[in-house]
This record gives structure tokens, C-alpha cells and sequence, in this order.
């Protein structure tokens, strides 16, 4: 499979790798991925009763924990900043193909 790279100031290949997934079952929500996203790449979910993602702010849900979700996936610039930073592990990335 042929990716596509690019070429950084001093002429080094550089291969984005885009997120594509976050694992809920490991994601513990901290937050620290979202903070450094400079493009609203993430957002935070929480979790019910019924492992049904939900609105972390809305009082009617009992939430029993919170979670990070890819909601603009489109967004990505394949920084990877979020991987550098996220503790969990969490974080599935991939090269776009050519």
C-alpha cells in the first residue's frame, strides 16, 4: 500500500498518521487529547448505565463514566499530538493511502 508523505523544512519524509478510532473499553477520559488538538478533532461522551454513549452534561443521564469519541475525523491533520499525550494508549492512527 502506497501513503501519502510529505517532505518537512530540512527535506525529511514525514507520513501523517490520521486517528481513526479511540478504544472506549481503554479511553478513561482525562481529557488530555482534546486539550491538545488544535483542530476539535475529539469529543468527550459519557457512558450509561447501558454503555450508550450520552451528553457528559445532561442531568437526566446517569452517566458511569466519561469517554473521548472521534467527532470530526474529517478534522485531522495527522499531528499525532494526541497520541503523544493520551496515558491509555488508546488511540488507533493510520497513514491515508495514495
Amino acid at each position: 500500500m502506497t501513503v501519502i508523505t510529505f517532505r518537512t523544512r530540512d527535506g525529511s519524509p514525514w507520513t501523517p498518521r490520521y486517528l481513526t478510532a479511540i478504544d472506549a473499553g481503554s479511553c478513561i477520559g482525562c481529557g488530555r487529547c482534546f486539550k491538545v488538538c488544535p483542530q476539535s478533532v475529539l469529543q468527550l461522551m459519557g457512558v450509561n448505565d447501558d454503555g450508550a454513549l450520552v451528553d457528559p452534561f445532561d442531568d437526566d443521564e446517569d452517566i458511569v463514566r466519561k469517554v473521548m469519541t472521534v467527532a470530526k475525523p474529517g478534522n485531522c491533520i495527522g499531528c499525532n499530538a494526541c497520541s503523544t499525550v493520551c496515558g491509555a494508549n488508546c488511540q488507533t492512527h493510520e497513514p491515508l493511502a495514495a
